[in-house]
């Protein structure tokens, strides 16, 4: 008999570690990542529009607008659904719609990440996953925090199963991803 599926969803503001359990978790368990920003990056790398946050938020509120503000949650949930492995990780759960069809699924958890702003704003200027992260100021990180796709993050972190604190080391936080699966 399979073992039931474990659905880990992360969610929390910008640079909070979200991409890291994930890839922590690829690299030391046989897992799936699903990560609701995927198919909007299949998007914009097959009509050439640039990679940039701007452009993540302009095009998940048109398809949104469009197609229902569900729209990505029936995506990653179906997504979820046809993971052939048992552990699968949910990166980057920003609304409510998002979680809808998620805390359907047998086995989901929402994990919240926590990390305070000044230190999530030192580690993206330190990474480089979205251009301009490297440069971008304090200021303008405060205002990518106060955009549409950002704003309801707290209210999703207040419904999480767990809460990680994430403002120690990398391997303070690996500690704790770890403690999830046991």
């Amino acid at each position: 008999m399979k073992n039931k599926k474990l659905v880990l969803g992360f969610t929390g503001l910008i640079s909070c570690g979200k991409d890291t359990a994930s890839d922590y978790f690829a690299e030391k368990h046989n897992t799936k990542q699903v990560k609701f920003s995927a198919s909007m990056k299949d998007i914009m790398d097959r009509v050439y529009i640039e990679p940039v946050r701007k452009n993540y938020q302009i095009i998940s509120r048109v398809l949104r607008e469009a197609f229902g503000q569900d729209l990505f949650s029936k995506v990653v949930a179906k997504d979820v659904k046809n993971a052939d492995v048992d552990l699968v990780i949910v990166d980057g759960i920003r609304r409510i719609p998002d979680i809808d069809y998620l805390k359907e699924i047998e086995g989901f958890k929402l994990i919240a990440v926590e990390v305070d702003a000044k230190t999530r704003y030192e580690r993206l200027n330190k990474r480089n996953e979205k251009p301009g992260d490297t440069t971008k100021t304090w200021e303008e990180f405060q205002k990518d925090d106060m955009a549409e796709t950002e704003i309801t993050i707290p209210e999703i972190m207040a419904q999480a199963d767990v809460t990680i604190d994430n403002n120690g080391t990398l391997e303070e936080f690996y500690k704790k991803l770890d403690e999830l699966v046991k």
